[in-house]
């Protein structure tokens, strides 16, 4: 029996259709890995790659979150402050209190997790736009990190609490990329199969269509928001743990990179539309791009500059995808 006309089993599958969908922003990487390569000696080395994934880990957590929260059509700026309340409040406990490593590490994630259920709650109960509920948890957070650590970096003298962010396993491998493996693979199960998953992107491609389907929006909102707190919580722990120390400044512009690895993805800022492979390619992107200008020694405030003219060439191509 012929099978012309039919889809090949390779086009179903979703691994195809990532390499696909995102096939442009692998090239790119792909160059700039390249152009890295011959203008420093120093970025194709074991030594270095690895440290590409130790400072893609905290995004990588920010940004699976951000995935979810930028498929129902919503934002969150306040992940980068969630970081440093948990970051500080474990350090804080631990040092100052004398709690328990593990037991510190669980408060501090359950008090950044219930940071992002308060901003699912508002944002899902009322009509509050979620760039102004999270911009303004942004600050409270950052202001609650402030008054805690008293304006002062609280050191952390413990060796399971640094294990968290520095361990390694068999071969000197860093911890981090189990990490980075298992957030990966526990985000791409909620969105490809599990109700829940089709549920938010159902909402974010139409959430009035969603609710006469039966679909409750406002729990799957405050949900994503609470899944986002819970990331942003565990990047803080690992922040701190890898610093060893709980800082209030820890964190700013974290955001930032994990909508920039998003949008970099080719998740759509009106929801609805993106996958998690996509974001997963666009951490390594903005990584890539980060280790490399600290390889070259490019200032900091240029390097804003260059992180910002990307994130605006994605939105643009965004823009121009819908326009098609």
């Amino acid at each position: 029996m012929s099978n012309k006309g039919k889809p090949g089993i390779l086009q179903k599958s979703s691994l195809y259709k990532g390499f696909r969908d995102n096939l442009g922003i692998l090239i790119g990487l792909f160059i700039m890995c390249v152009a890295l390569g011959i203008l420093t000696d120093s970025f194709a080395t074991t030594r270095n790659i690895f440290n590409v994934m130790r400072q893609i880990s905290v995004n990588v957590f920010l940004a699976c979150g951000m995935t979810m929260i930028i498929l129902i059509g919503e934002i969150d700026l306040s992940v980068g402050s969630i970081i440093a309340v948990s970051g500080c409040l474990s350090a804080g406990l631990i040092t100052n209190n004398g709690i328990p490593t593990i037991a510190a590490v669980l408060i501090a994630i359950v008090a950044g997790t219930m940071v992002g259920a308060f901003n699912g709650l508002v944002v899902s109960m009322t009509k509050i736009p979620s760039f102004i509920v999270t911009l303004a948890v942004m600050n409270i957070g950052r202001g609650f990190a402030r008054i805690y650590t008293k304006s002062t970096t609280i050191l952390v003298d413990d060796d399971l609490f640094a294990a968290i962010g520095t361990g390694k396993i068999f071969a000197g491998i860093p911890i981090h990329i189990i990490y980075i493996i298992v957030v990966i693979l526990i985000s791409a199960f909620i969105l490809n199969r599990t109700k829940f998953g089709r549920h938010i992107y159902a909402v974010g491609d139409n959430e009035l269509a969603a609710k006469f389907s039966g679909i409750n929006a406002r729990r799957v909102k405050f949900m994503v928001f609470l899944i986002s707190g819970f990331l942003a919580s565990c990047a803080g722990i690992l922040s701190a743990s890898r610093t060893f120390s709980g800082q209030f400044s820890v964190g700013e512009g974290t955001e930032m990179d994990a909508i920039s690895a998003v949008v970099l993805g080719g998740t759509s800022m009106t929801g609805g539309v993106g996958q998690l492979s996509g974001t997963v390619i666009g951490c390594l992107v903005i990584g890539v791009l980060n280790n490399g200008m600290n390889l070259l020694g490019i200032d900091s405030s240029w390097q804003y500059v260059v992180k910002g003219f990307v994130v605006l060439l994605a939105v643009f191509i965004d823009y121009m995808k819908k326009r098609k």
